[in-house]
């Protein structure tokens, strides 16, 4: 599909910290996905040549079956250092180019990362999913911003995660003796739907099927 290109990274890390707060407001927390869903992606980012390069892995699966696809791989040059709360500047170029070479448009995108549960409300996935219009979730290891009660030991028990008064994601346990994950909605996608989509998506492993194919992918531990 069709994907927006992004202006180029100039370094005023004050005006791109102002425009996730600009972008932020275009975030939808309403459900907006078609029915029935055919198509699920999953999308994460690696790196290769000592971090010169961005590798960005994206796996479409049947939304029924969870069976994959098809996955592409993009690789771009990357464009600028690791700068904490500013990730999706660094790594969706690639993620919109891997998303450009789709044959299948996903329903549903699920990305390695966070969605509202980000400081200025705006992680990778709201960033990925204001400037694609598609559906988002964003599932995260470690918590960026927020605090959060521990959730319980079996999978599906799941805490609000709280910041500034505001509940912006869900700790979730998705396996047994295993650290939760951090879901929180990117865009066109309820709190309860992204809880709820996670779940659906999960097959004995920590990460949802989604983000576990493209881990594997982005990680080079399946190659292409």
């Amino acid at each position: 599909m069709a994907v927006p290109a992004l202006p180029e990274w100039d370094g005023d890390v004050a005006a791109a910290r102002a425009l996730q707060v600009t972008l932020a407001q275009q975030v939808s927390l309403q459900d907006e996905l078609p029915a029935p869903l055919r198509y699920l992606a999953g999308f994460d980012v690696g790196f290769e040549d000592e971090g010169a390069t961005t590798r960005a892995a994206a796996v479409v699966l049947d939304a029924d079956t969870l069976q994959p696809l098809e996955s592409q791989v993009a690789r771009i040059p990357t464009r600028m250092p690791y700068i904490p709360g500013l990730l999706s500047f660094r790594e969706l170029p690639a993620l919109l180019a891997a998303l450009d070479r789709l044959e299948r448009q996903p329903d549903l995108v699920f990305v390695d990362g966070h969605g509202i549960a980000h400081p200025r409300g705006l992680g990778i996935a709201a960033h990925f999913g204001v400037a694609t219009g598609l559906p988002s979730i964003g599932v995260a290891k470690k918590v960026l911003a927020g605090q959060h009660e521990p959730p319980g030991p079996t999978p599906g028990d799941r805490s609000p995660l709280r910041y500034r008064g505001r509940v912006i994601g869900t700790v979730l346990r998705s396996k047994a003796r295993c650290l939760p994950l951090i879901v929180s909605p990117g865009h066109k996608v309820s709190m309860e739907t992204a809880v709820a989509q996670v779940l659906r998506c999960l097959r004995g492993y920590r990460l949802p099927e989604p983000t576990r194919l493209a881990d594997r992918l982005a990680s080079r531990r399946d190659t292409k």
